[in-house]
């Protein structure tokens, strides 16, 4: 078998409230990008397509790719307006592969263990999705912010990347959401829940698995790192 991981790096990171985007930023040392791309460096997967800025794709190759070693990024590519173009275009870029990981690169914290949960799930699933049972209680609220539901915690996941599928359903999904110009989606899985008929599993993360979105993620990385 032959696994891919999509490596999203494209992303502007407009609530870091810095010039310099998030996922290049540098946490102990490297870019927090270099974490994610170390991850799958370092793992069974075989092959990495990592998507960024059309500008950042020079910087990417000379200052991320080459300095770090990181032989497995086979290209470097354009990423899009919204978050599934940029993964469809790393999708095109992939001439044959069995299962495709896709990961945000500002989750720096990705383990090998996630990564051989999901492995051996998504064999027999097809599409699974990292995430974590919530620890807080979620409220479904109104245009008014009025609450309109309280769902049982119990049935409640946040949901993380990497999130991975068999290459033909992906691919096929991604297709037809191009081919009817859909465009509110906001993860993969929800490209598949929407264009397919196949049911998406969910498998244990980590709660260290966290997202760099706001500058406050940066202490809790440094946490992280210094606790590992």
């Amino acid at each position: 078998m032959k696994t891919t991981a999509i490596v999203l790096s494209a992303g502007k990171g407009s609530r870091m409230k810095s010039n310099v985007p998030k996922q290049y930023l540098q946490l102990s040392g490297y870019p927090i990008i270099y974490y994610s791309l170390k991850a799958f460096q370092d793992s069974f997967v075989d092959e990495i397509i990592l998507v960024c800025g059309e500008s950042d794709i020079e910087y990417c190759r000379k200052e991320i790719v080459e300095r770090y070693g990181f032989s497995k990024v086979v290209d470097i590519v354009a990423g899009g307006k919204e978050r599934y173009n940029s993964v469809y275009n790393g999708l095109q870029k992939i001439s044959a592969t069995d299962y495709v990981y896709i990961h945000d690169g500002a989750r720096p914290f990705i383990t090998e263990d996630i990564l051989a949960r999901v492995q051996k799930q998504v064999e027999q699933y097809k599409a699974c999705v990292v995430g974590m049972p919530v620890k807080d209680t979620i409220k479904i609220v109104d245009d008014m912010q009025n609450v309109s539901d309280t769902p049982e915690r119990k049935y409640v996941w946040q949901v993380q990347t990497p999130q991975v599928f068999s290459y033909e359903l992906i691919m096929d999904a991604y297709k037809k959401l191009y081919d009817c110009k859909q465009e509110n989606v906001t993860d993969d899985a929800m490209v598949v829940e929407q264009m397919t008929e196949q049911k998406v599993r969910l498998v244990e993360g980590s709660y260290e698995n966290i997202k760099i979105t706001t500058p406050e993620d940066i202490e809790v990385g440094m946490a992280i790192l210094q606790r590992r």
